[in-house]
C-alpha cells in the first residue's frame, strides 16, 4: 500500500537532504558533492534556515538534534536547548506583577544554544572547515534570498510594533519599507555576524577544532554575549503583558553554558527502537505513545478510520497528561521515566482507552507516585485580550533538517527560536533572542516550574529510529506540542500501514490540543481533535459519535515533516511536505 503522493520517495546511495525549506536542502546536498558527511551538510542547512526561515529559528533560539554516528555505531542527543538566567525565579516575575512568563520579549528569553549545538555537532562529528560550513549562510544573507511570502506576511503584521516599539527590529526587517514575497531580501548586519565569526575562528589558527571552539566562544563569551547583556540589561521592550520589560539574561549566563551531548531515551517498537531526548524535552512522549499502542492491533485497523484515529488520540491524550505532571529538566527534577515507559505501567494506561473519547486530563501515577500540575495563569482565557493584539497574535513556529550520508550516519535536527516576531532585534546583530522561558510554569512544585539556570521542557523533538541496531530513519517536524503527534502519525503509517515515506508525509494529518499547551497562555481545549479536511466525512461524523469535539481543517494544512532513513541493502530514501510548497527532499 503506497497511496496518492504528491511526487516520488527520493531513492540513491550517495546521500540525501530533507529539510523545511529547498534552500537549506540544497544547500545540505551541496556539502554532501564537496566531499562532506552528514554533520557537515546538516550544520551548512541549518545555518542557511536561520537566514530564510527567520520567523521560524535564528542563531538566538535553540537546536537540539539527534544522531546515528557510523563511526562511533551509537546514537547520541545533543542538547541545544539553553536554560533559563540565573536572575529567573517565580519571585522576581511576581514581584513583576506577572503570574505568567510573557509569549514575546525579553522576559521569555533563555540562553541562546542553537549555534553551540551546530558547533558542538560540526566539531565532533563533521570534517569540513567552518568558513566552508558557514559560507551558504554568509552569501544569502549578504547578497539576498527570495522572501518566503509566510516572511513577509509576519513582518507585515508586526509593521506597527516594529515601527512603535521595536525600533532595532525595523532597522533588520524594514530597511526600505515593507518587503514583498520573492524579492531578494538582505540581511547585512546578519551576514557582518557571521563573517565576525568566521574572521575571528580563522584567527585561532589553522587547526580545525580550535576554529571552531573560537566560533563557540566569540557566540557565548565575546561580542555577542556582550552586545545581547547590554541590550537586554538596558532596555525596556513591549512584550505580550501588554507592558515594556527589560530582561534578565546576562553575558555570564551565555558563558556558563556548552552545549554537550547525552545517551538518548530509547523504547522498542515492533522491530525498531525509537531514540527521542530526555525529558528535558516532551520526546519521551513519543515513546509514551508507542508503548501504549503496541498493545493494539493497529494493522487491522482501516488507516485513517474512525478506530484507527479514535486510538491514537485517546492514546496521545494520556501520554500528554503525564507530560504534563511528569517532565521537567532532569539536572533538577526526579522524572520517573523508567516506570512511565515500563510495559507494567503501559498496560495500565492503555485500560483506559474506551470506545468514548476521554475530556479529562487523566494523569498517571508511575511507581505510586502522586501527580503535581500546574494551574493556569489567573484569567488565561483573556489574556489573549490584553496587551498589544499584533504580539498575542504572531507565535512563531519551527524548522526542521534530516540527513543520511553515504557512510551510514543519519542527523535529525529541530532548530526553532528566535523569531523575527516574538522578540526585538539585537542591536549590531541581525537576529533576535528566544522566547523558549514561556514554557516555564510559575507554579512552585510542578516539575516545569521556573528555575535559575533550568532548562525549559522544550517541543523541538527530534526523532531517530535504529532497525538491528543500526541507524535506519531520520525523521520530524515543526509544529510545537503537535510534532510528536504528526511525527508518531509519520512512523505508525510507515512502519504498521506500510505507506512509503512520501505517502506517509502526505497521509490526510490529524492532532489532539485537549493537554494545556506550551506556549503562553497554555490553553487546553479538552477532548478537541483537529482533522485535515481528507480524513473524509464518515472518520470526522465517526468520531464526534464517541465524543471528540471535531475541528475540521483545510485540506493540506496540518504537519511539516520531513525524513530520510538507510536501508540494510544500503538504499538512501528521503521525503518532505508538500503543505505549503516549501519543504523538499535532495539526494542522489
Amino acid at each position: 500500500m503506497n497511496g496518492f503522493t504528491t511526487r516520488p520517495e527520493l531513492q540513491g546511495t550517495f546521500g540525501m537532504v530533507a529539510s523545511t525549506h529547498w534552500l537549506a536542502s540544497a544547500t545540505g546536498m551541496a556539502m554532501l558533492e564537496r566531499g562532506g558527511n552528514a554533520a557537515d551538510a546538516a550544520v551548512a542547512a541549518g545555518l542557511v534556515l536561520q537566514v530564510v526561515e527567520p520567523h521560524l529559528n535564528g542563531p538566538g533560539g535553540e537546536a537540539p538534534v539527534i544522531l546515528w554516528s557510523a563511526p562511533l555505531q551509537r546514537a547520541l542527543v545533543i542538547n541545544g536547548q539553553g536554560p533559563a538566567p540565573a536572575a529567573a525565579t517565580i519571585s522576581r516575575f511576581a514581584a513583576l506583577g506577572l503570574d505568567a512568563v510573557p509569549g514575546t520579549g525579553l522576559l521569555a528569553a533563555c540562553v541562546p544554544a542553537a549555534f553551540d549545538s551546530w558547533m558542538l555537532l560540526l566539531r565532533d562529528h563533521g570534517s569540513m572547515p567552518l568558513h566552508e560550513v558557514m559560507a551558504p549562510a554568509i552569501d544569502y544573507a549578504e547578497k539576498g534570498h527570495p522572501l518566503l511570502p509566510r516572511v513577509a506576511a509576519t513582518i507585515a503584521e508586526m509593521e506597527p510594533t516594529f515601527r512603535d516599539e521595536w525600533p532595532e527590529s525595523a532597522e533588520v526587517w524594514l530597511p526600505g519599507g515593507l518587503p514583498r514575497p520573492g524579492e531578494l531580501f538582505r540581511n547585512p548586519r546578519l551576514a557582518g555576524t557571521y563573517r565576525r565569526i568566521d574572521e575571528l575562528a580563522r584567527a585561532a589558527g589553522d587547526d580545525r577544532d580550535a576554529q571552531i571552539e573560537a566560533a563557540r566562544d566569540a557566540f557565548l563569551r565575546g561580542f555577542i554575549a556582550e552586545a545581547v547583556d547590554s541590550f537586554v540589561r538596558r532596555a525596556e521592550r513591549l512584550d505580550s503583558s501588554g507592558r515594556r520589560h527589560s530582561g534578565l539574561l546576562t553575558a555570564a549566563d551565555m558563558a556558563a553554558f556548552r552545549a554537550t551531548d547525552e545517551a538518548p531515551a530509547r523504547l522498542p517498537y515492533r522491530d525498531v527502537e525509537v531514540c527521542k531526548t530526555g525529558p528535558w524535552g516532551q520526546g519521551p512522549v513519543m515513546l509514551q505513545q508507542l508503548a501504549l499502542l503496541e498493545g493494539f492491533a493497529l494493522r487491522d485497523m482501516e488507516r485513517g478510520g474512525v478506530e484507527h484515529v479514535h486510538t491514537v488520540m485517546e492514546c496521545a491524550k494520556l501520554a500528554f497528561a503525564d507530560r504534563e505532571a511528569w517532565y521537567g529538566d532532569p539536572a533538577f527534577v526526579d522524572v520517573p521515566l523508567d516506570d512511565l515507559l515500563s510495559p507494567a505501567y503501559s498496560a495500565e494506561r492503555r485500560a483506559l482507552v474506551t470506545e468514548q473519547a476521554s475530556l479529562e486530563l487523566r494523569c498517571g501515577r508511575p511507581g505510586g507516585r502522586t501527580p503535581v500540575l500546574p494551574h493556569l495563569p489567573t484569567g488565561a482565557a483573556e489574556h489573549a485580550g490584553t496587551g498589544d493584539p499584533t504580539l498575542e497574535r504572531a507565535q512563531g513556529d519551527t524548522c526542521h533538517v534530516d540527513v543520511v550520508d553515504r557512510h551510514g550516519t543519519l542527523i535529525s535536527a529541530t532548530p526553532s527560536g528566535g523569531w523575527l516576531q516574538g522578540s526585538p532585534a539585537i542591536p549590531g546583530l541581525g537576529f533576535c533572542l528566544g522566547t523558549r522561558a514561556q514554557m516555564l510554569w510559575l507554579t512552585e512544585g510542578v516539575p516545569n516550574a521556573l528555575a535559575p539556570n533550568k532548562r525549559p521542557r522544550t517541543t523541538l523533538t527530534p526523532s531517530l529510529a535504529l532497525r538491528d541496531g543500526r541507524g535506519w530513519l531520520a525523521w520530524g517536524t515543526p509544529g510545537g506540542d503537535m510534532q510528536d503527534q504528526w511525527a508518531l502519525t509519520v512512523l505508525l503509517d510507515h512502519l504498521d500501514f506500510g505507506l512509503d515515506l512520501q505517502a506517509a508525509i502526505d497521509a490526510p494529518a490529524f492532532h489532539t490540543t485537549h493537554f494545556p499547551s506550551s506556549f503562553h497562555p497554555h490553553q487546553a481545549h479538552p477532548g478537541e481533535v483537529v482533522v485535515e479536511e481528507r480524513l473524509g466525512a464518515a472518520t470526522v461524523d465517526g468520531l464526534r459519535r464517541r465524543g471528540h469535539r471535531v475541528v475540521v481543517a483545510g485540506p493540506w494544512s496540518l504537519g511539516r515533516v520531513s525524513a530520510v532513513s538507510r536501508g540494510h541493502d544500503g538504499v538512501l530514501r528521503a521525503a518532505a511536505n508538500p503543505r505549503g510548497m516549501q519543504g523538499y527532499a535532495a539526494g542522489r
